[in-house]
């Protein structure tokens, strides 16, 4: 069982070691009214206006808000796909909306087509907040990060299980593509802001998102603490020579292919 204190520590410690400029995000998925935490917004209800999911994901990781947004709150038609609040139209799925985002109908509607979407009806709405004081048990968390610190991200998912990220990228939907997936098969996932949440939300130029479920948060500050420990963190120690340093038995184990690192000790 994953306690709330612990991920609020554990939240902390990894915003402390990548040096993130915003904060990660919880993500939880509700079915009914219930679910809904008591200390959400509810944009429509409360504020009297529509957001874009990506704008709720903003005011979570930068204003530290908890967003909650169903089919009253949401103004992008995406993530009513994507998340399962409707059923897809024809018009939809024959790519409608997107006439001045591509040249050929057929590549437009298979771009909406083979995107992914929860079961239709299995969720009633989405709840954001950061992941340092969210007040209810995330279904995954977001970084929006730089890929320097990705770098880092993905030398912590090495040392935890071996095993490379497959994502599928996408100039769209941004919000859906680092969502959906982690929810579908509970794998870390790793998404390019799209150009609303770049327009419209202030995802940075220079941002990506990771993505993963909750139950691999505590994995990960602890694959931190062991790249650390072993001299291994952010910033990373530059280098630039010729012949650099061989760390942890790399000329050894060269050597024994016949690649010539003569003179290097290990």
């Amino acid at each position: 069982m994953i306690y709330l204190k612990t991920i609020h520590a554990n939240a902390k410690e990894i915003r402390d070691k990548l040096r993130l400029l915003t904060y990660p995000i919880a993500i939880k998925m509700v079915k009914s009214e219930e679910e809904i935490p008591k200390d959400a917004i509810r944009p429509f209800k409360d504020k009297g206006y529509h957001l874009d999911n990506c704008q709720a994901f903003s005011m979570s990781r930068r204003g530290q808000k908890t967003i909650a947004m169903t089919k009253e709150d949401m103004w992008c038609m995406a993530p009513f796909i994507g998340y399962g609040f409707v059923k897809p139209s024809k018009e939809w799925l024959e790519a409608k909306h997107r006439t001045l985002l591509g040249i050929n109908p057929e590549a437009r509607q298979e771009s909406v087509q083979s995107a992914p979407r929860l079961k239709v009806g299995e969720y009633m709405g989405i709840v954001s907040a950061p992941l340092g004081k969210c007040s209810f048990k995330p279904d995954m968390f977001l970084i929006y990060c730089n890929p320097y610190q990705l770098t880092h991200i993905l030398l912590a998912k090495d040392c935890i299980d071996g095993v490379d990220i497959t994502s599928t990228l996408s100039g769209h939907n941004a919000c859906v593509l680092a969502v959906v997936p982690v929810l579908q098969n509970r794998k870390c996932w790793v998404a390019s802001p799209c150009r609303g949440d770049r327009g419209i939300a202030m995802a940075q130029i220079n941002e990506v998102i990771f993505s993963a479920p909750i139950e691999r948060l505590e994995d990960f500050v602890k694959a931190f603490r062991y790249l650390e420990e072993h001299g291994q963190q952010i910033p990373f120690e530059l280098e630039l020579r010729p012949e650099r340093r061989l760390k942890d038995g790399y000329a050894a184990v060269g050597r024994t292919m016949g690649i010539p690192y003569e003179g290097v000790t290990n």
